[in-house]
């Protein structure tokens, strides 16, 4: 064979091995894009993703859908470049979902962990938000310092501060009023399983906007009977579903129907103080919203800018930054009115 020849055949056989790598081998990048969207106020494989035991309950209508992002791994060059050219996707370096030096089972464990902590904390808040019976606990520890780390836990449930018992987040921080930084005090505490109570000592820190003494934690609420409520949803993972299974419970322990048969989306994390945090997808949780038949989306007024620019037709946009806003507006939307939108 002539060396022309043999560089024509060369030529062949490298241009098909680079188009089969760019079919087949993958690329270090993900993309992000629409995922399932799920009626709270319904079932998903015949079970009823809230449910409510030992307290009454009422009629409810219409639709409260939590919605999802979908992340899609393994992508080769080819499908990279076509979806980072869809604007149904966005295309993310692979670090950025998993980070390097933590397994797919440690990821996966993580998201189901953040998904149950939303489900506490959206229990929490509902039971806050209608005044039923509480306790209080330790949902995590401020960044830096904190005076509470390593002498309280994670879960800890709090029975009193400073002598004072306590069964909200509020109650703790009364408590707390009258005592400095530096000063010691006992926080009485029930952990785990253990039914006898702990009194632990704990130096307060300071913090620039208060003169009062703080323990440096996130406390939070949760229902007195934890069985009082299950929420069962798969294995969807994150949390920002928080929201929606917090209106979700509302919904179902008061009377009247929220939604007044309207079919509303949305999305946000929820703390049991009823703080609404922004989430990451927004475009794609609307998108797969209107497509699921929404006609209203609640934004988590940190999110505003981003769902201002990409919200679909048709979909209506109601900012929320507090879970007493987001009941406002539900009802609002369900009386055909216009809550604050971005």
């Amino acid at each position: 064979m002539s060396r022309s020849r043999w560089a024509a055949t060369f030529s062949t056989l490298l241009m098909a091995v680079l188009v089969l790598t760019a079919w087949l081998v993958p690329v270090p990048f993900v993309s992000i894009g629409r995922g399932p969207t799920y009626d709270v106020l319904g079932q998903v494989d015949g079970k009823d993703v809230v449910t409510v035991k030992n307290l009454p309950t009422y009629p409810t209508s219409g639709h409260l859908n939590m919605t999802t992002v979908s992340v899609t791994d393994g992508l080769s060059a080819v499908d990279a470049l076509a979806r980072w050219l869809s604007p149904d996707y966005m295309v993310l370096p692979r670090s950025i979902p998993f980070p390097p030096g933590e397994t797919l089972e440690q990821i996966n464990q993580r998201n189901q962990q953040d998904f149950a902590d939303s489900q506490a904390s959206a229990e929490g808040a509902a039971f806050a938000y209608l005044g039923l019976p509480t306790v209080a606990v330790v949902e995590g520890f401020a960044e830096g310092e904190s005076a509470a780390r390593g002498i309280l836990e994670t879960g800890d449930t709090i029975l009193a501060v400073a002598g004072v018992p306590v069964s909200t987040p509020q109650q703790i921080m009364d408590a707390l009023a009258p005592t400095r930084p530096g000063q010691e005090i006992t926080v009485t505490v029930r952990r785990g399983d253990d039914p006898q109570p702990k009194d632990l000592t704990v130096r307060l820190g300071g913090r620039a906007d208060t003169q009062q003494g703080v323990l440096g934690i996130y406390p939070g609420a949760r229902p007195v009977d934890r069985e009082e409520v299950s929420i069962s949803l798969g294995d969807v993972g994150g949390p920002s579903a928080g929201l929606m299974f917090t209106l979700a419970i509302i919904d179902k322990l008061t009377p009247g129907e929220m939604t007044n048969g309207r079919f509303i989306a949305g999305t946000g994390t929820i703390t049991s103080t009823g703080q609404v945090g922004r989430i990451e997808g927004i475009r794609y949780k609307m998108l797969a919203a209107r497509e699921a038949g929404a006609t209203a989306f609640l934004v988590p007024a940190d999110n505003c800018e981003a769902a201002r620019a990409n919200a679909p037709e048709g979909l209506q946009l109601a900012k929320v930054s507090t879970l007493h806003e987001a009941v406002a507006a539900v009802e609002e939307l369900g009386r055909g009115g216009d809550p604050p939108t971005c």
